[in-house]
């Protein structure tokens, strides 16, 4: 072929060429591929061509704190309810287990839409559906505000819509940033996307018990957040850029297999199986110990619940480089129906009808499913990084793992069919 170097993509770019169908060369420098050999187990490909899909580091990083700070609004919005738990038990006269299915149905629907927007992730432009779920959840959130007392029923249908538009956000963004980032660099950016979990819930529990003090009123307390959300949504609109699936790893036009295919590969991974389970526990732990909590020891909690949630950026990075691009956000909604499933949507009932001292014995298990999770990573690493590499590697006429590929030509005719 032409010494013309290609971008990272499944197409390659010709401009006024003609185009030899019978060439076999690769679309990936050979000098990359020997680099492979000599012991690293994730490609570095380097672009010598301009594209106009490119995302500069700046960008890049400008958008990991945009992400940053709709989660720390989320997780506000998610536990102010905590912080207010007494007034809203008192204003619908609601006995321990009544006051904890608050949570529980906001678990349930958060739980059971994230496939749906897994499967969306995967397949469709995600800045526009966490706008949507942003925009969603802050108008329920405001609804909610105006609910008198005698319709506890609808309060709770309202808190429950909150986790539908939740689950399009907390699904998706993670994969943007892997998307954006690799390596080293990706951990890092995961570690501050997920910092917004512990100061964001501490932030919910202190500005909802304060606000309420201020208004004399626990129903300011959810007016504060939907007005930042809408905020949120113009920055996600206006500012934040779509990266192609698997850009990071050199990929820009990688087409997605069937759900079936999906699930199939992913209950057979046993790093993210073994993973979620782990993270199924410290899910429980948190999920109940952040309702009930504030009722009993605040300052010792919050340091115990930022300790667990130092676990998510861990269990994020653990499923990001163990899971293909094209099936991260499925993996992603798989694990949150998994780990809220049997996690924090039935902890807070539990916790209310027993007590807390269930929740070190649920750690301890947790933390066996992630020594198990270490016997399996390395080797589901390297399987995921060798089949990300096949799928950025183009090889005329053959289709490496059952994708559709095409070559791009500019003219009358802008696809050959591989």
């Amino acid at each position: 072929m032409s010494a013309y170097t290609p971008p990272f993509d499944d197409t390659v770019q010709l401009d006024d060429m003609p185009v030899d169908f019978s060439d076999t060369s690769p679309i990936v420098d050979p000098g990359e591929e020997d680099e492979n050999k000599q012991g690293s187990s994730v490609q570095t490909v380097v672009v010598t061509a301009e594209d106009a899909d490119d995302i500069s580091k700046t960008r890049s990083i400008f958008t990991v704190l945009i992400l940053l700070c709709i989660n720390l609004l989320n997780y506000m919005d998610r536990y102010t309810i905590a912080g207010v738990l007494k007034d809203i038990q008192a204003y619908f006269n609601l006995n321990n287990s009544q006051a904890g299915l608050i949570q529980t149905v906001f678990i349930l629907t958060y739980m059971v839409f994230s496939p749906i927007f897994g499967y969306l992730g995967d397949r469709w432009i995600r800045k526009y559906i966490m706008a949507g779920g942003i925009f969603f959840w802050s108008t329920v959130t405001l609804a909610g505000s105006f609910i008198p007392s005698n319709s506890f029923f609808a309060f709770a249908i309202l808190r429950a819509l909150v986790g539908v538009g939740e689950a399009s956000y907390s699904t998706i963004a993670p994969t943007v940033i892997a998307d954006l980032f690799v390596g080293d660099m990706r951990t890092r950016m995961l570690m501050i996307f997920y910092f917004a979990i512990p100061v964001g819930s501490g932030l919910g529990y202190i500005i909802g018990s304060n606000v309420a003090k201020a208004f004399h009123d626990w129903k300011f307390a959810l007016r504060i957040t939907p007005g930042l959300g809408v905020v949120c949504v113009i920055l996600i609109v206006a500012f934040v850029k779509e990266p192609k699936r698997g850009m990071s790893e050199g990929g820009t036009n990688l087409h997605p297999t069937s759900l079936k295919a999906d699930l199939i590969w992913l209950f057979k991974n046993k790093s993210f199986m073994l993973s979620t389970f782990g993270f199924t526990c410290v899910a429980f732990v948190t999920g109940a110990l952040a309702l009930w909590a504030p009722l009993f020891m605040l300052v010792l909690i919050f340091l115990g619940e930022t300790c667990l949630c130092l676990n998510w950026s861990i269990v994020a990075d653990i499923l990001l480089y163990t899971v293909i691009p094209t099936r991260r956000a499925t993996a992603e909604s798989v694990q949150i129906l998994m780990s809220h499933a049997l996690g924090d949507a039935t902890s807070p009932f539990i916790i209310g009808l027993y007590a807390l001292y269930m929740t070190p014995f649920i750690c301890v298990i947790g933390g066996g499913f992630f020594l198990a999770t270490a016997l399996f990573i390395e080797k589901d690493k390297d399987a995921a990084a060798k089949t990300t590499k096949d799928m950025i590697s183009v090889d005329w006429g053959v289709d490496n793992i059952g994708f559709d590929s095409t070559v791009t030509i500019d003219g009358p005719n802008k696809a050959q069919p591989m």
